[in-house]
């Protein structure tokens, strides 16, 4: 009789926890899951970003560079491992190989999910304040989540709006206009906000924190 196959190890702890909520949420913007359903990557413009992933998920797999599209310039951090127990996972709550488009709700413990949020902002999300020529002394700021997922989008307001009662709305942008922009206006940040950042320990891109911390502090 032959040998049965060896059972995969997996890599990554898989309990939830504040900072594997962070982690997903970096997953369902910048990650990527292999057709193979053998290995991860996250990618980033970031240094920062791609140790916070590895250190939230315990792993110590080496840095890389890469390009994308037609650039030479190797200006993006990358991470890959191998962890077929982590895939399966990641399948089972939602996220999908080919997630662009077709990426839904994901399973979140209802404890986690602004940490989960987190991450997702600072994959994919934005924040930026101007000063509002129309009134005198108007100060505006918006955060913003981005998805190609209407469907994705659509939950992610409806998570939102069911735990601190903020409606948002939606957008659409990018050069083909299938960019879907989930949109929070200042009053309704001002909720949003704390509850993503709700202590100064939380893990987080740094960037992203200056940039709103000063931006309320103009505001004040």
């Amino acid at each position: 009789m032959g040998k049965g196959g060896s059972k995969p190890k997996g890599k990554v702890k898989i309990k939830w926890s504040p900072n594997f909520a962070y982690a997903i949420g970096l997953l369902v913007t910048d990650g990527n899951l292999s057709p193979t359903g053998r290995h991860i990557n996250l990618t980033s413009k970031d240094k920062e970003q791609i140790k916070n992933f590895m250190f939230c998920l315990g792993i110590k797999n080496k840095i890389g560079r890469k390009s994308r599209g037609r650039s030479l310039e190797k200006k993006y951090y990358v991470v890959q491992f191998g962890d077929v127990l982590f895939c399966r996972y990641l399948l089972k709550i939602g996220i999908t190989q080919n997630k662009s488009k077709t990426l839904g709700e994901i399973k979140i413990p209802d404890k986690y999910f602004f940490d989960f949020l987190r991450g997702h902002f600072d994959g994919d999300g934005t924040f930026y304040s101007y000063w509002d020529p129309r009134w005198k002394s108007s100060f505006m700021f918006y955060t913003e989540f981005i998805s190609a997922s209407k469907k994705h989008i659509d939950w992610l307001r409806g998570e939102i709006k069911k735990r601190i009662k903020i409606n948002g709305h939606i957008t659409t942008g990018g050069k083909s206009r299938s960019a879907y922009q989930l949109k929070y206006a200042k009053k309704e940040s001002l909720k949003l906000l704390p509850k993503m950042y709700y202590n100064s320990q939380v893990i987080c891109l740094s960037r992203k924190r200056n940039k709103i911390q000063k931006a309320i502090a103009v505001d004040k």
